[in-house]
């Protein structure tokens, strides 16, 4: 796993209250769509790096994408 990856988990962390500023922090940190870091996060849970990175925030994300099915 990369610092860069390891980095989208650690933003993925964090709390939104609203969408738009998610959006705008995505593009200055990452300079890339949210549509597109949420891609990257969805591909990383599957990383047993990722896990042990951060465990809790992966299995919250887990249980997230598990419903969504």
């Amino acid at each position: 796993m990369t610092d860069d990856d390891r980095a989208l988990l650690d933003f993925a962390a964090h709390r939104w209250n609203y969408a738009g500023n998610q959006a705008d922090a995505v593009r200055t940190e990452f300079g890339i769509s949210v549509t597109r870091f949420w891609q990257r996060v969805n591909n990383l849970l599957d990383e047993p790096e990722a896990l042990a990175h951060a465990p809790v925030l992966v299995n919250r994300l887990r249980r997230v994408r598990a419903r969504r099915r």
